[in-house]
């Protein structure tokens, strides 16, 4: 395994590829601050990344993790305590969960530059060459162990990396998922399917050699445009989907499916919003916006004692699967929340679909509807609905307090009662936030 506090030694200046390897909270990467004069020095974890002014992705990593965490709570508590109910004095703010500060993150997007025999597994710096961060001190062990064996497939499968300038080159991205057992999802980021033959004649070795390797896919994305990844996944295993334990519930992920990159965090996240749904017992759950069902399955699991026991199950419930309602627009995403709903024997059902359309065609609204949108925030459409809709209860889980706060101030009559920061982002200004609100 690379030694993360060292100066890294792979730095290719061949053209490169695309974007970087997405900074811990989903941006792209960054310029060379050396050649600004910016001699910071990591503080919060050791990096030599960061002090080599090579990469600047974790942007905080020179300010102490105690006081990052103190600064996203205060920042939590500026934009969310306005809006506190006027009968109540305050907000009940729990303690923020706090990360581990190194090994956190559990998918890795990596743009491959340098060439064939020498590749480079990291970002690009602003001539766009490819710089290698295999040692990068925030990337689970897990997978930072297998980068070199995949920078060793690069070579022996003559892949070539996508060179941008030139717009020539097949090999884009390794994106590289693990679970909280060490298992990897892979996925080969190509141009198009001139490698894939040989990715498939070499790949029983690389799987021998990495037994945990669990599902490999081949993405096609053979557009020359700033995205991560394609429509279209040729599947190169028999295992199609890599599970995702949580505790009791185990999630399941097919390869096009959005993750939470920071699993300690996502687990305990869930856990909280089951554990506060379970005082109020709603009746029924829409959890919109569920991606690969986290929220959702977690209540599942959670209610499910208190709806078997519950008198009220005839009168309310025509069927057992109407008890939790998941609504995501990626079709990808309600495939694995169905997986897994399915292997839990959990009362829940995953519809493809706009949340907001969906929620506004629906003739009464559920004892509880989660939400848990991207940066945007839920917008003032879902905003109205959810304002008049009579819901009483609303779990909101924010990755973005500012679009937070703008969607509470669109909903006066939700008001929040209680919060916690969920640290999914360390060293950086992001931080993920769970509010619960209640019809005032």
């Amino acid at each position: 395994m690379a030694n993360s506090t060292a100066k890294p030694s792979k730095t290719s200046t061949a053209p490169h590829n695309q974007l970087p390897l997405v900074d811990s909270h989903g941006g792209s990467v960054v310029d060379s601050p050396r050649a600004n004069g910016d001699h910071r020095v990591s503080i919060a974890l050791p990096c030599g990344y960061f002090d080599a002014g090579i990469c600047r992705s974790c942007s905080l990593l020179d300010v102490a993790y105690a006081d990052q965490l103190a600064a996203k709570q205060a920042r939590a508590r500026e934009l969310i305590d306005p809006f506190a109910a006027p009968h109540r004095q305050s907000i009940d703010w729990l303690a923020p969960a706090a990360s581990e500060v190194g090994g956190f993150r559990t998918k890795a997007k990596l743009v491959i530059g340098g060439t064939t025999d020498a590749p480079t597994l990291g970002i690009l710096d602003t001539d766009q060459h490819g710089v290698d961060l295999e040692g990068c001190p925030i990337v689970a062990p897990s997978i930072r162990g297998v980068l070199p064996s995949l920078a060793a497939f690069i070579t022996t499968a003559r892949l070539v990396p996508y060179d941008i300038p030139a717009r020539r080159g097949e090999l884009k991205y390794l994106i590289v998922t693990a679970n909280a057992r060490g298992e990897l999802m892979l996925r080969f980021v190509l141009r198009s399917t001139e490698s894939i033959a040989r990715i498939r004649k070499h790949l029983p070795t690389l799987r021998a050699e990495l037994p945990q390797l669990r599902v490999v896919t081949v993405n096609l994305l053979p557009e020359h445009k700033a995205v991560l990844e394609g429509e279209e996944e040729v599947a190169l295993t028999d295992e199609n989907a890599l599970e995702l334990p949580f505790d009791d519930v185990t999630l399941r992920l097919l390869p096009r499916s959005f993750v939470q990159t920071n699993n300690d965090i996502a687990a305990r996240l869930y856990a909280t919003g089951a554990a506060w749904a379970a005082e109020f017992e709603p009746d029924t759950v829409w959890d919109l916006y569920c991606g690969v069902g986290g929220f959702a399955l977690h209540l599942a699991r959670a209610l499910a004692p208190r709806w078997s026991s519950s008198s009220r199950e005839a009168e309310r419930i025509e069927t057992p699967s109407q008890r939790v309602t998941g609504v995501e627009l990626s079709e990808d995403a309600v495939a694995s929340a169905a997986m897994a709903a399915a292997s839990l024997d959990l009362d829940a059902i995953f519809i493809a679909a706009d949340a907001t359309q969906w929620a506004r065609q629906r003739e009464s609204a559920p004892g509880l509807v989660v939400v848990n949108p991207p940066r945007r925030g839920i917008g003032p459409d879902l905003a109205a609905w959810l304002e008049s809709s009579g819901v009483n209860h609303v779990l909101y889980s924010s990755c973005n307090a500012e679009s937070l706060a703008r969607d509470l101030a669109a909903m006066p009559t939700l008001t929040p009662v209680r919060a916690q920061v969920f640290d999914m982002f360390p060293h950086t200004s992001h931080f993920e936030t769970l509010v619960l609100l209640e019809r005032a």
